[in-house]
């Protein structure tokens, strides 16, 4: 009986069903068959294997390359199958025996079978990352075991059953497989027909009824079909192609560092049943931002390693994405022993801004970021901002000339340089200082408390995390908790710093952008800062922003923004309207995480990747992707009420700010903008 080949599963699945009446066994290949693999070649799998291993490892002191441990589990490996090979007619070998000799010759006394056990769970862990289930075959084996058949897979693998159960009940296949058979278990493989005898010993099952189904013409075609079991052949072409692209990217990724990106997008990509249609925002979360912070979730790990930083806190509502990406991202990358301890801080520049000056003052600097946003005037804003009462200041205000309503801001009518040098003078008077010290205590001391909570104290050096731009948080933080003895090192990373004012770098409290620092010159890589709300938006975790931190007899309260003005209504409908975007983001995460464990890129080889994505994606965006992207309700937790003339506001304009007709009708305003002198860089 001669195997039938189909060049899809729709013609295989068809053609089987016409027959099964017939058949009352039906067994299946486990790889390419029932499984389809992101990667176009499985060993790709054991470099990333022999990476975790090199650096658990590490871990304990002793220091072998991935090359290393690479060629120790080939060495073994292939002794095995020789040796097989002398006893049967398949030169098979047992993932767990070869294994645990590599094992057990790096770490030596430390061997144990808890070891063995960890970097098999790895292992598994990437493999089930890297294969997905055929829906249609999938749908299939559901149909046959309600009918009553028995299904088995049968696999010609280092891996042994017990491994390819766990392989199958991730995907929750189990419950419909009668049983899992490995040539690693017995050596008798299908490429030498041996498995068939064996099955049919096993399970008393006769060949007239049995049916098998694969992808190898000899192993699961020629040898089945020799035994006298009806064998279905599948050649997908799609699938063929699919693989010559991942080779194609995998090949190119090797000649040029551009492609390094590409690639790991490529092993990213939903297939089969992922493969669902999604709104236009979920794709622009899973192929655009996700991509992006999970080449700044990789330059933070590799600069927080370089130090020895154990413990990484990620700030304000961006901060929490960031966390559940690196939490979904970095267990595929490092062994949990090598990864930083993650911690989300509740924090923003308005909780902080008081609580900064309890010690330290109110400075010039600070007194400067309150004017930063538009929408601040006078000292009511500055009062607002920092959380003081205005009434116990007036005084001081009268002492050197301020009145209430003076603009300090030089972008609103009736600035002059005469308020601007009154309002220095305030700020140099002591008398001034002691009462914005006083009002602001109780909440530096409400804040001591939530940091002791969190452990915060607890580190020598602490990683701070945050989406930009000018470092205000940790520089809020620090003046914070700077009278401190036991204060940690700050080591701040941005996704981009702006450095619109100079951040006072010490040797304790350092900061640098990842994705773009204006202090290294990147003029691609500086589009990011076209549209710095869409970023704020895109990452922002849907819940108020912090107003400010309460001291309580019995600790302390965190105040959040009402939700129910209209501002508040505002920004939960921005929430509900990017809640797809950031499932996106969320989805990718982990296959971000598989993919560059596969791929073992570092954070420079994603660097030009992504300045493409920003250029393509922020400097010249189609029409449709600036209306669906663009921000509905922004708000700003220091921006006030008050507003610009027009002059001011045309003067502020970029290319996301124009109208959706004037992006598609102007050819040129994309490249205009991209090479003006004074787009922000």
């Amino acid at each position: 009986m001669e195997p039938t080949t189909f060049d899809n599963l729709k013609a295989l699945i068809k053609y089987a069903d016409d027959l099964i009446d017939g058949y009352d066994t039906i067994s299946f290949d486990l790889f390419d068959t029932l499984f389809i693999r992101r990667i176009h070649d499985p060993d790709m799998v054991k470099p990333a294997v022999a990476r975790y291993i090199s650096s658990l490892a590490a871990s304990m002191g002793i220091e072998i390359s991935w090359d290393e441990v690479q060629a120790l589990r080939d060495q073994y490996e292939t002794e095995q199958r020789a040796e097989t090979g002398r006893k049967f007619d398949d030169h098979e070998a047992r993932y767990p025996d070869y294994m645990h000799r590599a094992l057990a010759e790096i770490f030596r006394e430390r061997m144990t079978d808890d070891l063995l056990e960890e970097v098999t769970s790895y292992e598994l862990k990437i493999e089930a990352a890297m294969i997905v289930p055929r829906a249609r075959l999938l749908s299939w084996i559901q149909k046959l075991f309600s009918r009553g058949k028995k299904i088995l897979i049968v696999s010609d693998i280092y891996l042994p059953s017990h491994h390819l159960k766990r392989l199958l009940d991730h995907f929750g296949i189990m419950p419909y497989v009668l049983d899992v058979v490995s040539s690693a278990d017995t050596f008798l493989a299908k490429a030498s027909g041996r498995a068939f005898p064996m099955l049919a010993d096993r399970f008393g099952l006769e060949k007239s009824r049995w049916m098998h189904i694969g992808d190898n013409p000899f192993s699961d075609g020629l040898r089945p079909a020799e035994y006298g079991i009806r064998a279905l052949l599948i050649a997908d072409r799609r699938e063929k192609y699919r693989k010559t692209v991942a080779r194609v990217h995998t090949v190119f990724s090797r000649m040029r560092l551009f492609w390094k990106g590409r690639l790991v997008q490529q092993l990213m990509l939903p297939l089969e049943g992922e493969n669902s249609p999604k709104p236009p925002l979920y794709v622009e979360g899973y192929n655009f931002f996700a991509p992006l912070i999970g080449a700044f979730t990789v330059g933070i790990a590799e600069k927080m390693r370089e130090i020895g930083i154990g413990h990484v806190f990620f700030f304000s509502r961006e901060g929490l994405t960031f966390k559940k990406f690196w939490d979904r991202a970095m267990p595929f990358l490092a062994p949990s022993s090598r990864i930083p301890v993650a911690h989300y801080l509740y924090v923003s520049r308005m909780a902080l801004a008081g609580a900064s000056c309890a010690y330290q003052g109110l400075s010039q600097t600070k007194a400067d970021f309150a004017f930063l946003p538009a929408g601040n005037r006078d000292m009511r804003d500055l009062c607002r901002v920092f959380s003081l009462d205005i009434e116990p200041l007036r005084p001081f205000m009268e002492k050197f000339g301020l009145r209430v309503d003076d603009p300090l801001s030089s972008l609103h009518k009736g600035w002059s340089g005469e308020i601007r040098y009154r309002f220095v003078y305030l700020l140099e008077d002591k008398g001034f200082q002691d009462e914005v010290k006083r009002q602001t205590r109780p909440y530096n001391d409400a804040l001591q408390r939530y940091l002791e909570k969190e452990h915060f104290f607890e580190q020598r050096d602490v990683a701070l995390v945050d989406v930009g731009w000018m470092g205000t948080i940790q520089r809020f933080l620090y003046d914070a908790v700077k009278h401190r003895e036991d204060k940690p090192r700050f080591h701040g990373y941005l996704f981009a710093a702006s450095r619109g004012i100079p951040y006072p770098t010490e040797a304790d409290n350092t900061i640098e952008g990842v994705i773009y620092d204006r202090d290294h010159f990147d003029f691609a890589a500086s589009t990011v800062m076209y549209n710095r709300d869409l970023f704020e938006e895109a990452f922002r975790a849907p819940y108020p922003t912090l107003q400010g931190y309460r001291l309580k007899e019995d600790g302390f309260e965190l105040v959040f923004r009402t939700t129910e003005d209209a501002t508040g209504k505002a920004e939960k409908s921005q929430d509900r309207y990017f809640a797809p975007l950031q499932q996106g983001i969320f989805d990718a995460a982990s296959r971000f995480g598989a993919a560059m464990a596969i791929a073992g890129f570092s954070f420079e080889d994603l660097k030009p990747w992504a300045r493409y994505l920003l250029v393509s994606k922020i400097a010249f965006p189609k029409a449709g992707e600036v209306e669906a992207l663009k921000n509905r309700a922004h708000v700003d937790d220091i921006h006030g009420g008050h507003k610009l003339s027009k002059k001011q506001q045309k003067s502020q304009k970029h290319l996301w700010d124009y109208p959706i007709s004037t992006l598609k009708w102007n050819p040129f305003i994309r490249i205009t903008h991209y090479l003006k002198k004074n787009r922000p860089v």
